[in-house]
């Protein structure tokens, strides 16, 4: 018997969102140095980037044309850009930085771990919908916006896990905030098969786009002057190879 599509989006996305508890683990655990979770970020910002052009927006422009398309992933990274905007003067600036940007926020008196949580939410959940959305075409969920999802997770959740032990936050309270966090990606996948799968083409066009905006501007926020502070000059050919990993993934997987 098939499994039910609710629930392999709801798994796909636990599993995806597990990256986030794996990267805790090892952050908290282990001195992991600083250059290798930014080349990882680096390899992860490309093949995001290229997972939500490839497909997302070719996806969203075939199911509801240009002019829904283009206004959801304008409204998408307005979204995130504002929300963002309002987390980084609430202590999550440096979410996913190592221990000394954290150290230093906690001691200007930033670095709440309740805002470092909220913006690990808001990078996920656009990313988590998309892997439930993936599914509404009934070809099975889209390899590459998984493997995307894990490898921009993973890096997310070991230096944001290193920083919060370094700020003093103790390995219970890390864990308990990244295995909530892992549990919500899960189910924001779901809602996205569940709750979109019978919208019109447009509106789902529009949401696809939303949240493809929303990865986006999360990407070039967050994760891309983390990995170039840290890989410098090689930054930009490491995201190249993550670009052309899911490019190849996603032409060669369909």
């Amino acid at each position: 018997m098939d499994m039910p599509g609710w629930l392999q989006a709801g798994l796909w996305g636990s599993l995806a969102g597990g990256a986030l508890l794996l990267g805790a683990f090892a952050g908290v655990r282990f001195r992991v140095p600083p250059r290798l979770v930014a080349a990882i970020m680096a390899f992860g910002s490309g093949v995001l980037i290229s997972a939500l052009s490839f497909e997302l927006m070719d996806e969203a422009i075939e199911t509801g044309g240009f002019a829904a398309t283009a206004a959801g992933f304008l409204v998408g990274a307005l979204i995130y850009t504002g929300a963002n905007w309002v987390l980084a003067h609430r202590g999550a600036r440096h979410r996913k930085r190592s221990g000394k940007h954290q150290s230093q926020e906690r001691k200007d008196g930033g670095g709440s771990g309740t805002a470092i949580a909220i913006g690990a939410l808001l990078d996920g959940i656009p990313e988590s919908i998309v892997i439930g959305l993936s599914l509404l075409g009934g070809g099975g969920v889209s390899m590459a916006m998984v493997v995307a999802v894990f490898l921009s997770n993973l890096p997310e959740g070991l230096s944001s896990a290193a920083g919060m032990k370094g700020a003093g936050h103790s390995p219970r309270a890390i864990y308990g905030i990244w295995c909530g966090i892992a549990l919500a990606s899960g189910l924001a996948a779901t809602l996205g098969f569940t709750v979109f799968h019978q919208f019109p083409p447009e509106m789902l066009a529009a949401t696809t786009a939303v949240a493809a905006g929303g990865v986006l501007a999360m990407v070039v926020d967050t994760m891309i002057p983390e990995a170039f502070a840290e890989t410098h000059d090689f930054a930009g050919l490491i995201t190249v190879a993550g670009f052309l990993a899911a490019f190849a993934l996603s032409k060669l997987g369909g």
